[in-house]
């Protein structure tokens, strides 16, 4: 069952009824999304799909010639073209007759074996383009190698392209699509869980408790997301052992680039290359202060919700859970099931800001979400807003999101607003976020004040 991506299907088949030659590169990390939603694309449409393999050149354009004879022939053919250039001439000759969908799957994979694969394809592009009903995907996992030698100014196809998708995870909105028979509650844990891979949000059983899918799948040694995290990095870098005591250092509290340095036992200017990578994967992000230029308070944190749930949860218990001992290691883990999900709730929450901006009934127009840390000169102390947005009016929102299992009460709403006057906006609109609703004392405020919304999780649901 394939689900999601509607707005890149259809700017696909927009693309493909035009009748005239189109090159699309579609590019993501791993277990996205990208083959599924190329698969869509093409099920009801002539098409050549090639899937590239880590190996060499002679060996890709066998696979590659096989594809092209099998697809015109209706057979497998055990010959070969001699060279990728008579392949890919061969293709375009076909696309003259008839419309025709050329993918190359893990491009980087071939072009990486053949040096002169890129400029071949900018020679026929340009040679046929003005006659030719070809519709090119190139797709790739390798973000890096796709933004640098493709999509780059300075790579041979570059200007060639009619359209671009870098494939992102889905919203948490998008990822419940998966989950028909979760409660609410539920569905924010496996989000918090899975995030928005879809790979990953395969892997969990929505006829099942969360207790039991964590017990099925992180806390299984012979579940696919048990090693998903390690074989990813395998994949992906070189020295796997350091990007792995980096992650470890993040997801378990040290967000500072000398406390990261300090605890993976390496240098700072060391570390900072392996993040770099880290955050070109999608796996890190990079945070400052909302509004703020300062690299002086740059923290990380991850971004991705499995490797952030992997690594803050697996690696302690790995001795136990290999030996078995999965109930015992969910029964240490689940006392901090809470505190994990506060920063989930906390992405839930500028995800449904940005649904409502969207929506055109936000009483804020920001431009941009952000979390704000830094020091209160009156208190002497550090403070934290949860989320700001600011507008280009002088307006600005601001936000706390709170999932306890206590109602919010008017004391959160105060003490936003007291924060909230570290800033000097001429309007400003407070929202509160909460799991389970609020006080009649926060909700009586609220109603005396023209400028507060409150937001109780199952409405965000709903």
């Amino acid at each position: 069952m394939f689900l999601g991506r509607k707005n890149e299907l259809a700017t696909l088949n927009q693309l493909y009824s035009r009748d005239t030659f189109q090159f699309a590169v579609i590019y993501g990390r791993r277990r996205i999304g990208k083959t599924a939603l190329i698969s869509e694309f093409i099920k009801d449409k002539k098409a050549i799909y090639f899937t590239g393999v880590e190996t060499n050149a002679k060996q890709n354009l066998e696979n590659f010639s096989r594809n092209i004879l099998s697809y015109e022939k209706g057979i497998e053919v055990d010959t070969s073209f001699t060279s990728f250039q008579s392949a890919l001439e061969y293709v375009f000759a076909l696309a003259q007759k008839e419309r025709l969908v050329l993918v190359i799957d893990e491009y980087p994979y071939v072009a990486r074996a053949t040096k002169s694969l890129a400029s071949t394809l900018q020679m026929l592009i340009d040679q046929h383009k003005d006659h030719s009903n070809l519709f090119l995907i190139l797709c790739g996992s390798s973000m890096s190698y796709m933004e640098d030698n493709v999509l780059a100014y300075k790579a041979p196809l570059y200007g060639r392209r009619t359209a671009q998708f870098k494939i992102q995870p889905f919203t948490f909105r998008e990822s419940c699509a998966y989950f028909k028979n979760f409660s609410i509650m539920d569905k924010a844990l496996a989000y918090g869980m899975m995030g928005g891979t879809p790979q990953y949000l395969l892997q969990l059983d929505d006829t099942q408790s969360i207790e039991d899918n964590i017990k099925n799948t992180f806390l299984n040694p012979t579940s696919f997301v048990f090693e998903e995290p390690t074989n990813l990095l395998k994949q992906e870098v070189r020295e796997a052992a350091i990007y792995n005591a980096i992650i470890t250092a993040i997801a378990t509290g040290y967000t500072k680039l000398s406390e990261i340095s300090s605890k993976v036992g390496e240098e700072s200017s060391v570390c900072a290359a392996y993040i770099k990578n880290l955050i070109a994967l999608g796996i890190v992000k990079k945070e400052m202060p909302f509004k703020e230029k300062t690299t002086r308070k740059t923290i990380y944190s991850l971004e991705d919700n499995m490797f952030r749930f992997w690594y803050r949860f697996v690696p302690g218990y790995q001795s136990m859970i290999v030996r078995g001992a999965s109930e015992l290691a969910y029964h240490r883990i689940e006392p901090h099931l809470s505190a994990y999900m506060g920063g989930i709730f906390e992405e839930i929450c500028k995800q449904y800001l940005w649904d409502v901006l969207l929506s055109g009934n936000a009483p804020v127009d920001f431009t941009d979400l952000g979390r704000w840390w830094g020091n209160n000169p009156k208190k002497k102390s550090q403070e934290e807003i949860d989320i700001m947005g600011v507008s280009d009016h002088d307006t600005a929102l601001f936000a706390e999101c709170k999932w306890t299992n206590e109602k919010v009460d008017l004391d959160v709403l105060e003490t936003l607003i007291e924060r909230s006057q570290l800033f000097h906006y001429e309007k400003k609109h407070y929202y509160l976020f909460s799991k389970n609703g609020f006080t009649k004392g926060c909700t009586d405020k609220a109603a005396e004040l023209d400028n507060v919304t409150l937001i109780a999780y199952a409405d965000m649901v709903r």
